[in-house]
Order: structure tokens, then sequence, then C-alpha cells
């Protein structure tokens, strides 16, 4: 059975009220792919406004979520109470939380784990500095992270990878197709070693890292390249190409 398209778009601390509700609005009346599952994340503060006024075929996700159910852990939120709020996704591992934020490994990885307990969807980012490329570290960084996660979760079917070389992310510059897909397989091989073979074969791998609408189309021919994460693209009338890519 073929891995079903899969493209979000990731708002970060991006938006206004009248901004959100535009971008949904857009969102609400294009002819968007049937075949292409498509989920936004907008900031904290407007995930329920999101959810509220969105059209109920396309899903929302929170930029992020805390590995504890509830306490007092100021200005967090837990994947119970996106559960609650019918919010379907979470985000963890984005490099700019990794670095900005410092969060390691381990963190991330429980992070995973508490959302996928609560029964969310989570779009799991990984992804190597610019000095790790020019290093060859790039496989190893990224089967890093991965395993980390793996200590903690067997069931990855509602895990969909985001491999995000960290160098492209908002700087124009893209991977390759071939660069691209070549992480990507290297991706798919770990799964079936480290996982399962049926993890393997039916986990979604996406990409982000400057998707534009114009390499969306050359990058989604690939095959080991099951959609998108996108960054600042998904504020923009652009973002319906990119859902479109397999068109």
């Amino acid at each position: 059975m073929a891995r079903k398209f899969f493209v979000g778009g990731n708002f970060k601390m991006n938006g206004t009220i009248q901004g959100i509700k535009d971008i949904v609005h857009r969102l609400n009346d294009a002819k968007l792919d049937g075949t292409t599952e498509v989920v936004i994340a907008p900031p904290a503060l407007y995930l329920l406004l999101t959810r509220e006024h969105l059209n109920p075929e396309i899903e929302v996700a929170a930029q992020n979520v805390f590995d504890k159910a509830n306490g007092a852990f100021t200005g967090e939120i837990s994947a119970s109470q996106l559960k609650d709020s019918n919010i379907t996704w979470a985000l963890t591992g984005h490099s700019e939380r990794r670095t900005v934020l410092c969060e390691k490994d381990e963190f991330v990885a429980r992070k995973t784990k508490a959302a996928l307990d609560e029964g969310l969807g989570v779009i799991l980012c990984i992804g190597e500095t610019l000095q790790e490329r020019e290093s060859n570290e790039t496989i190893n960084v990224v089967t890093r992270q991965l395993n980390a996660v793996a200590e903690n979760t067997k069931d990855w079917s509602k895990i969909v990878i985001a491999y995000e070389p960290v160098w492209a992310i908002g700087t124009g510059k893209v991977a390759s197709t071939e660069q691209a897909q070549e992480v990507h397989a290297s991706i798919r091989e770990w799964l079936g070693k480290t996982i399962s073979s049926e993890a393997a074969e039916n986990t979604r791998i996406i990409y982000g890292g400057s998707v534009t609408d114009q390499n969306c189309r050359d990058l989604a021919k690939q095959a080991d390249i099951d959609g998108f994460l996108v960054g600042g693209a998904s504020l923009k009338p652009a973002f319906i190409d990119i859902i479109n890519a397999k068109l």
C-alpha cells in the first residue's frame, strides 16, 4: 500500500488573529489534492482559533508538547490538553528547539512518547548542521536522534519523520534532490533494521529545508520523499502549490 503524501506547515512564531484567519480561509477555499494529508502548526495562542475555522479535513498540530501529563510546568502544554482541544498532532525535535532552547535527544524522545501515548500523531524532526554535513556526520547525527526515540517507542505508526538539514532551514539553500533522497533512503534503511520491515515500508519520511513551489515537484518525485514540512512558505499562497506537488 502506497504511503499517503503528507504536507505540514509550520508557522513558527508568526501570525496575528487576522493573519491566521486569512491563511485558514485561503486553505478552505483552495482546491487541494485529496490524496495528500495536510497538517498546519500555528503558534500555540492560535491553535483553538485555527481548529475552529479550518476545514475539518485539514488537521492542526502544536509546535511543541511537554513530556509530563500535568503539573507545575509554567508555559508548557501537555499532550492530554492538546487532545482535549481536538489538536491531533504535535511537532517534536525541531532544530530551533534543539539549538536555541538546548533540547537534548532524550528530552525529544520523552516528549514524542508522551504525545504518542495520548494518541496524537507526531512530526519528529531530525537533521544535521552544516559543520556536521561537511564532516560527513549526517547519517550518524540523524540515526543518533532516531535511536533516542527508538529506545522509548516501538510503534511508529503515528510518527512522521521530518528530515530537516539545519543548514537549509530558512537560508534559501536546499539539499539537492539527490542529497535529500540519499538521506531519506538511509533513514528508511534504519527503520527496517531498528524498528521493523513494516515500519520501513509504512513510515512517512518528509523533507524540510527551504521547500518552495519551485523545487517541491522535483523533490516529490523521489522514491523515499513522502512529503514536506514547510516553514515560511506555509504562510504564503505558494503553500497551496506545495500541497499539490503530486498533481
